[in-house]
């Protein structure tokens, strides 16, 4: 199955992503990942990318659909694939209307009081790049990492101002985005708020709905 699965930043789609592969056996492809190693090549393009990520703006849309294409066609995806964070802007879904054929869309809902609570806890270490939040996954000492004792810090964008401009971002497209899906069949809605593993449930719940 070609699946794809959306939602604000910290609603966990992510975590919901790597559940679903490994229950299917399908390849995930994150946006965001794709957008990091294009950035880190040695062309003008990444010297572009990598400027245009430092301004929290996004990439091209001409380029990302080329980069996901470049990958749905590969023979890991042969089985199919599960699309992690995209289409989130109006012109990314026009752009991709009819060149990439799905089976669902979910949408991972959580309100923004709860993503800027779960946003602005998170934290990460400099040097091992070890990932952290404090409510979920809390360090054994609040400001340390666990695994190289060096001094956790907060990404900028983790700031409850950057949060609210991106969820703007999101919200702004999200209308028109799950519209089209919503009209094609294709959006399933996930309530976000809960347990990871009750998210998951519900997911293959709806998944097993649409498995002819």
């Amino acid at each position: 199955m070609n699946i794809i699965i959306l939602g604000p930043q910290g609603s966990g789609k992510d975590t919901q992503a790597e559940l679903l592969s490994k229950k299917l056996g399908i390849p995930i492809i994150s946006a965001g990942q794709i957008c990091r190693k294009e950035a880190e090549k040695n062309t003008t393009r990444a010297k572009k990318i990598k400027s245009i990520m430092l301004k929290g703006e996004f990439i091209p849309s001409k380029w990302m659909l080329e980069f996901i294409l470049e990958r749905i066609n590969s023979p890991r995806c042969k089985k199919g694939f599960i699309l992690e964070g995209y289409p989130r802007l109006k012109e990314y879904l026009d752009d991709m209307k009819n060149k990439i054929k799905i089976d669902a869309v979910f949408r991972i809902n959580v309100s923004n009081k709860e993503t800027i609570r779960r946003l602005t806890n998170r934290r990460y270490c400099r040097k091992c790049n070890s990932h952290y939040n404090l409510i979920t996954s809390k360090p054994k000492r609040p400001t340390i990492c666990d695994k190289c004792d060096s001094k956790l810090v907060q990404r900028a964008d983790d700031k409850p101002e950057a949060i609210k401009r991106r969820l703007n971002i999101y919200h702004e497209n999200a209308k028109y985005i799950f519209d089209y899906f919503l009209k094609n069949k294709l959006l399933v809605e996930i309530n976000g708020e809960q347990s990871a593993e009750k998210v998951h449930k519900d997911v293959m719940k709806e998944l097993k709905k649409r498995v002819k």
